[in-house]
């Protein structure tokens, strides 16, 4: 299958399932428990699937999880539909190598529309072919559980749709899936498209990227773009006292309970010296110090 057919089968996905979740408007798929299963299957999905694990965990190799809990988070993560984790990480390795460039899957230069959405299910030459996404993310495509995840997305919606409709019938599915898949994917795309236009820059990075605060608040931490690409090794997004990152006082937590180790984040020492760059206290040339 040619990649512009791949990507008008997913524009038509994407299309029926924002109006399929359109049903939850309708009394008959609404009370108050769908909105728990909403919050949980969200939380499991977006929040430890897709930014603790495809995010912070395997594109980035921020801190190393126990294996069994790196498996389980990314079959959450698979479950939020936006790519197997090899595809995922890929196309977001790819990004941070082009960022805002030629050769960004969803540069922010081509319009705010572009970096939200149409970069998935229009004509796209900067997605990394299947030869690409293995040069990107040689790692995950050297072990057999992640190639096995590339076939698994919708079988593994499927079953949880299933069980959703045994706990719960239509509503459970309407609002676990449906509304769920939505809410979820514009979360994500925001930090693709708002958070390279709004907010401010506290560091200079090359990109446009910028902290959002209010993308922050709906993407567990991922709002804190412009400090990401700053320090992409980074575990901690929010960096400063104010910035809220969720998935940080996750990260604390498993390494308390020794489930995480291997945590990474910038030195007072790194972000003061970008800081000073993006403000130009200093000379670009002690970047070459990091």
């Amino acid at each position: 299958m040619s990649q512009d057919t791949l990507s008008r089968l997913k524009g038509l996905g994407l299309i029926g399932i924002h109006i399929v979740a359109l049903a939850a408007l309708w009394p008959a798929f609404f009370h108050w428990q769908v909105l728990i299963v909403l919050g949980v299957v969200s939380y499991l999905t977006g929040a430890l699937g897709v930014t603790l694990c495809y995010h912070r965990t395997l594109t980035h190799r921020s801190l190393r999880l126990r294996k069994p809990l790196e498996y389980l988070l990314a079959i959450f993560g698979t479950l939020a539909l936006q790519g197997d984790p090899i595809r995922w990480v890929a196309v977001h390795r790819k990004h941070h190598a082009h960022a805002d460039q030629e050769g960004d899957p969803h540069s922010i230069h081509l319009g705010f529309k572009w970096a939200h959405v149409d970069w998935i299910y229009q004509h796209n030459v900067a997605l990394p072919t299947e030869e690409e996404a293995r040069h990107y993310a040689p790692d995950l495509y050297a072990e057999p559980f992640y190639r096995v995840l590339e076939w698994m997305s919708l079988p593994l919606q499927i079953a949880l749709g299933v069980l959703l409709f045994a706990l719960g019938g239509w509503p459970f599915v309407i609002w676990g899936i449906f509304v769920r898949l939505v809410l979820s994917y514009h979360s994500t795309w925001l930090v693709n498209s708002a958070a390279h236009m709004l907010g401010y820059r506290t560091f200079r990075t090359g990109d446009q990227s910028t902290n959002c605060w209010w993308v922050a608040l709906i993407s567990f931490g991922e709002g804190w773009h412009n400090n990401h690409h700053a320090f992409p090794f980074s575990a901690r997004h929010g960096l400063r006292w104010f910035e809220i990152d969720m998935t940080w006082w996750h990260v604390k937590l498993l390494s308390f309970l020794r489930l995480a180790d291997s945590i990474k984040i910038p030195s007072k020492l790194m972000q003061q010296r970008l800081r000073e760059v993006a403000t130009g206290v200093a000379k670009p040339a002690t970047r070459a110090g990091l």
